[in-house]
């Protein structure tokens, strides 16, 4: 599988892990402070080539997805589970512990912000499936976002990264419907 946009990680561990799964360029942020120079180059490849945010499903990863999102509008976004990023042992999340079938899952599914669209999952909608607000709803928030595929979030950035990655109402209602029957 070749990959033609650039995917940005955050380490050189993640790239060797990410040519293991694909044929792709990568560029590494070396850690969550990222330089302007870093996101000047983002902005660069993403009008050259398109960049595809492939960070760990943590905070850290979280927190350069965010500075990316908001200095290079109309990246792609890939999200690896928390399982798949899970070591045998104890550490930290990470992409450079994903199997290769686990990268090439999450590249088949990307996202692209779409920042000024019309909210199409309402807060209501997140209390009334029991995923924000009750007992319970963290641990259905983490299975929703692994079903979707978009990176485990809290109950007040829920709403926002399903309606920025154009998340339908049949959409989440499938996810819905399929974690019920996993149950």
């Amino acid at each position: 599988m070749k990959i033609r946009e650039v995917i940005v990680v955050e380490g050189k561990d993640d790239t060797k892990r990410i040519n293991m799964a694909v044929k792709a360029d990568t560029l590494e942020t070396r850690g969550s402070a990222i330089n302007e120079e870093t996101l000047e180059q983002i902005a660069d490849l993403q009008e050259k080539r398109g960049v595809i945010v492939f960070t760990d499903p943590d905070f850290s990863g979280e927190k350069i997805r965010k500075t990316i999102q908001e200095y290079v509008p109309g990246v792609k976004h890939a999200f690896l589970k928390r399982k798949d990023a899970a070591p045998d042992h104890k550490g930290s999340l990470g992409v450079e512990h994903a199997t290769p079938e686990a990268i090439r899952e999450a590249l088949k599914n990307l996202y692209t912000e779409e920042p000024d669209s019309e909210p199409l999952i309402s807060r209501q909608d997140l209390f009334e499936a029991g995923l924000i607000d009750g007992p319970g709803s963290k641990g259905k928030r983490i299975l929703l976002c692994d079903e979707l595929g978009i990176g485990y979030v809290n109950g007040k950035q829920l709403q926002k990264r399903l309606n920025l990655f154009q998340i339908t109402k049949e959409e989440f209602n499938q996810a819905l419907a399929r974690i019920e029957e996993e149950k």
